[in-house]
């Protein structure tokens, strides 16, 4: 007999309107999002109004600028997201349907390109308030991880993004045709990696307690960058590794390459995530490296 855990009765509606003939509702997927960006914002205000966490006892925003910092993000998140997914997971698709690239509400949306969107629109807005970017980017990255945990538990409770087949007892039953399919025999149920609730666990929990931590009690924002490059190597490397057990987009998936990889030469491959990762990893080590050894604090 299959150890797993039944699939939990949630719907991804929390509920829904009809007015005017025109069925609105909300989905835990945009209330993650609404949650998570007001969970960050928090952080970020709380950061800035305690100077003792900065050098000199001045931040280097004040709680109005993280303010208008927040509507940039937001439409870095959305476009940079969006445009990631368009880019890096199905360009065939969309070169074929252009006119479907702005249809957020069919879902899509790529983390990869929800923060290289996030660094362009912060850096243009860096540029034109005055803040030091990396010290803007420090506050920045302290503030993520309460999203990425709830937009992840979201991913779970939509059932989408889930793992691979495993005989583990925590394996989870997805519903639906494509998450059943795992080449078992007929009648048998097949139970997967809840690779979403790893992520949440290791991007979300772990990650932010490790930069709440560093900012409040190792005064880390008197090195511009740590915080930085420890949320960008601690992303890039629990990513990496959450990546062996999540199935891999459909569209890298074929007969001659079950384990959806995106790039391989003989016995070694990587998937899109993985690759997507790893300049993400090394950047963070090399921001890490950077703070450490002093040098931050002149170039900020």
């Amino acid at each position: 007999m299959l150890a797993a855990i039944p699939f939990p009765d949630i719907s991804p509606e929390l509920f829904s309107v009809e007015l005017f003939g025109l069925e609105f509702a909300l989905r835990w997927y945009a209330l993650a999002y609404i949650v998570g960006i007001l969970l960050g914002w928090r952080l970020a205000v709380m950061a800035v109004n305690r100077p003792r966490l900065w050098p000199g006892g001045a931040a280097p925003m004040t709680a109005e600028q993280v303010d208008d910092l927040l509507t940039w993000v937001i439409l870095g998140v959305i476009l940079g997201g969006r445009l990631g997914f368009v880019l890096f997971y199905r360009p065939g698709y969309y070169l074929e349907n252009p006119a479907e690239i702005p249809m957020l509400w069919q879902g899509g949306m790529a983390f990869h390109g929800g923060f290289l969107g996030v660094v362009v629109a912060a850096l243009l807005w860096c540029r034109r308030a005055g803040v030091a970017p990396l010290k803007a980017a420090d506050v920045m990255a302290l503030a993520t991880p309460p999203g990425l945990l709830l937009g992840r538990i979201a991913n779970f409770i939509n059932a989408e993004l889930w793992g691979r087949p495993t005989d583990l007892p925590w394996g989870v039953i997805f519903p639906g045709r494509l998450a059943q399919a795992c080449g078992q025999p007929v009648g048998e149920l097949c139970a997967r990696h809840p690779s979403q609730l790893y992520e949440a666990a290791l991007e979300g929990v772990v990650l932010g307690a490790a930069l709440i931590w560093l900012a409040w009690r190792r005064g880390a924002f008197a090195r511009p960058g740590l915080i930085t490059g420890v949320f960008l190597a601690g992303y890039g490397l629990a990513r990496f590794l959450v990546e062996f057990v999540r199935q891999p987009d459909p569209q890298f998936v074929s007969e001659g390459n079950p384990l959806g990889l995106a790039w391989h030469v003989g016995g070694v491959g990587l998937t899109m995530g993985q690759i997507l990762s790893l300049p993400m990893l090394a950047v963070g080590a090399a921001l890490v490296l950077r703070a450490m050894r002093g040098r931050g604090p002149a170039r900020a």
